[in-house]
């Protein structure tokens, strides 16, 4: 598909009327929402907002931005949550699902932690290094984007494809010297095993925590849908409020007793998060082509885009309203 196709195609699905805050959403209206861990759905409900929605809500659970593509190929959901590679694969792939908020967080969620016996000092201390990769996620940007910062490309180290679920058996055997991980998981290899964080204090520095919801553009194009999803975003968004205010519980509730995850490891988790923000289609852009640029220039895109293409300003009212 060519840019000049697909900005037109973009522009065509986007042409909604009327203004998101002043729709009401029509009785038995049903909305899809694609979840990961079941986050979405119990941040509605811990923070009382799924009374706030009127829609037929259903949040089906997906493991990874790979498994919602295809779901939205198919024309089984209507939006998604996903982290910061996957709208930017689609659109590379010739798929139209503009991002119509983003989700971020001051300081990114991953790090990178080597085997035991391994101690990485410095961000140029990964060449010729056995590198967790895994393509499509937000481990890959964070992981580019460090080598970056060392002067250093995909070529200078080895890069072991991996699956998520795989990482920490990964650095327990050491079949890998240096993995992608959030936590708990840090916490637990460097208790367990004595697996250790990179201390250049650059890799704290190298990018934001980034998810985004996108949409299927026929469902941006129905009314009623369109109604739906703004007063599911104004929800939201009000929900992520309330974990802001109230980490404890929320951490209680989500890690602790929904995950059955220890309460030391819900802590380490909670400490390794900065507060959760919505943002506009006009404050998330600069961030969005950052990433972009990123993978174009790893080599990792067909070509590079301009990240302005892959917005819809529809719900930035919804959102400067909400938040």
């Amino acid at each position: 598909m060519s840019a000049r196709t697909f900005v037109k195609s973009l522009a065509a699905a986007l042409l909604i009327t009327g203004s998101a805050l002043a729709q009401d959403v029509p009785a038995g209206t049903k909305l899809v929402v694609a979840d990961q861990s079941e986050l979405i759905r119990n941040l509605l409900e811990a923070s009382g907002q799924r009374d706030a929605i009127t829609s037929d809500l259903e949040l089906p659970n997906f493991a990874g931005g790979p498994a919602i593509l295809e779901a939205m190929r198919a024309g089984a959901l209507d939006i998604a949550y996903v982290g910061d590679t996957p709208p930017i694969q689609a659109r590379a792939s010739g798929m139209l699902l503009p991002i119509i908020a983003t989700v971020t967080r001051e300081k990114s969620e991953y790090r990178l932690v080597a085997r035991p016996g391994l101690a990485i000092d410095d961000l140029a201390d990964l060449r010729g290094k056995r590198v967790s990769y895994i393509e499509g996620s937000g481990r890959q940007a964070f992981l580019i984007e460090a080598l970056n910062r060392a002067g250093l490309t995909l070529e200078d180290v080895t890069l072991v494809p991996l699956r998520v679920t795989d990482l920490p058996d990964a650095l327990r055997t050491q079949s890998v010297d240096v993995a992608v991980l959030q936590e708990p998981h840090v916490t637990r290899l460097t208790h367990q095993i004595g697996a250790s964080a990179v201390s250049d204090p650059r890799e704290r520095e190298l990018l934001p925590g980034t998810w985004y919801i996108y949409a299927r553009p026929e469902a941006l194009a129905d009314p009623a849908k369109h109604a739906a999803i703004g007063e599911f975003l104004t929800a939201t968004i009000r929900a992520a409020g309330w974990s802001n205010e109230n980490r404890e519980e929320w951490g209680k509730e989500y890690y602790t007793d929904f995950q059955r995850i220890p309460a030391s490891d819900t802590e380490a988790i909670l400490a390794s998060q900065s507060l959760m923000e919505f943002e506009t289609s006009a404050e998330g852009i600069p961030h969005h082509q950052r990433l972009i640029d990123i993978l174009a220039q790893a080599g990792e895109l067909p070509e590079r885009f301009d990240a302005e293409g892959s917005f819809s300003a529809d719900f930035d009212p919804v959102i400067e309203a909400a938040r």
